[in-house]
């Protein structure tokens, strides 16, 4: 059974939202300032990059740096948490690769049979 405060259900919570492991993935290579996330990961608007990044560094996946600088830089970066979720993110990714056409498919069916004949 999986109840709401399960650790399973925990794992599932971080990946259903899209754009959590899209930054996780983005930030595989290393730090990187909000500007570049955007631009490498595009369709993702600054207000939800700051929420997606705020909640992945409430989680511990994320560490943001503030650098006293002049214009001020900040910068994020995994933490080996977040390192460690890169594998099941992967795994997702190769399932979608493998199954999207069947996943397709039986959506069509679906909605032909809602046709009717």
């Amino acid at each position: 059974m999986l109840l709401a405060d399960c650790q399973a259900r925990l794992a599932f919570d971080l990946l259903a939202n899209t754009w959590n492991a899209v930054v996780v993935c983005a930030l595989r290579h290393g730090p990187r300032r909000p500007g570049e996330l955007r631009a490498q990961i595009g369709g993702i608007s600054p207000k939800v990059l700051t929420e997606t990044l705020r909640r992945l560094e409430f989680n511990g996946l994320v560490v943001r740096r503030a650098y006293a600088e002049a214009p001020p830089r900040v910068e994020y970066e995994l933490t080996e948490l977040g390192q460690s979720l890169l594998g099941p993110i992967q795994a997702v990714g190769t399932w979608a690769f493998d199954h999207a056409e069947d996943v397709l498919a039986a959506q069509d069916r679906w909605e032909e049979s809602l046709a009717g004949p």
